[in-house]
């Protein structure tokens, strides 16, 4: 769930980053301003909403996930350095899914403090909602919905047998909704081949060929998505990847390029009329 790897392709920031670190200096961020949900934030329809991040006890969070026990785990990531429990509060009965980082050294507080000034403030329907953190001596930890279909990384990677791949228009509607492209691969696979292993490295001598653009599209597809869809896509993935940061294109172009795209309901019995071997 990190975010670090979530947007890598809408610019970079001019803010300087801050060289403050450790528990102190992260109490003191996430008790200022910048986390403060208390106002009514504006939704993608124009209405106001009230979106209070909750700070949590670590006796509350092991309560909820009795006391972090091997059965309530959801999975795990970064080589074990963080770990996901499904809990429950006694109190109100909410089912939630509690990731528990490693909140040692500065890096991790970093990262945290990162994920969690983001999430706090990025609401999307196909995005999981935080609901809120908790920030004890060493201890970081951050409170999601719980999700009890999974996740789009649970229907994208390590299908069971039987359970069907997403098909092409479901997946340019949760493009068009939250800027995440298409190929079926994680942003970083170790268990891939050198040289595949980094999605981004992957992908770039592609774009440089139409002609084999079929080659990023996910295998599991086995082919049902349009030619020319697939184009138009992978050309808004070239423009973001762009090496130059000042010629990428802003987020609003992206969505609004990934929103007509989702438009474009694809039939599956439809010939692909777009030829691909031909040049660019």
């Amino acid at each position: 769930m990190g975010f670090c790897g979530y947007f890598p392709c809408f610019g970079s920031s001019n803010k300087e980053e801050s060289n403050s670190g450790g528990s102190v200096g992260l109490s003191h961020h996430i008790n200022g301003d910048s986390l403060d949900r208390s106002k009514p934030q504006v939704s993608e329809n124009g209405s106001k909403e009230n979106h209070a991040a909750q700070i949590f006890t670590f006796q509350e969070l092991a309560a909820a996930t009795e006391n972090f026990r091997p059965e309530c785990l959801l999975g795990e990531g970064g080589f074990g350095r963080v770990l996901v429990y499904k809990g429950c509060f006694e109190r109100t009965g909410q089912v939630v899914a509690v990731k528990r980082l490693d909140g040692n050294g500065l890096q991790g507080n970093r990262d945290f403090l990162a994920e969690l000034l983001i999430l706090n403030l990025l609401h999307h329907p196909n995005l999981v909602n935080l609901i809120g953190y908790c920030a004890d001596g060493d201890r970081r930890l951050l409170v999601f919905e719980f999700m009890p279909l999974g996740s789009l990384e649970d229907r994208l990677h390590d299908l069971p047998p039987g359970k069907e791949p997403l098909d092409w228009n479901t997946r340019t509607k949760i493009a068009a909704g939250v800027a995440k492209l298409i190929t079926g691969r994680r942003a970083v696979d170790n268990m891939r081949a050198p040289g595949e292993q980094d999605l981004v490295a992957w992908a770039r001598p592609f774009f440089k060929d139409r002609r084999k653009f079929t080659e990023l599209a996910d295998p599991l597809l086995q082919g049902h998505y349009p030619m020319q869809g697939l184009y138009q896509a992978l050309d808004v993935a070239a423009m973001c990847l762009h090496e130059q940061a000042a010629t990428r294109p802003l987020i609003g172009d992206v969505a609004t390029s990934l929103t007509h795209l989702a438009s474009q309901m694809y039939d599956p019995n439809a010939p692909n009329i777009c030829d691909p071997n031909a040049p660019n």
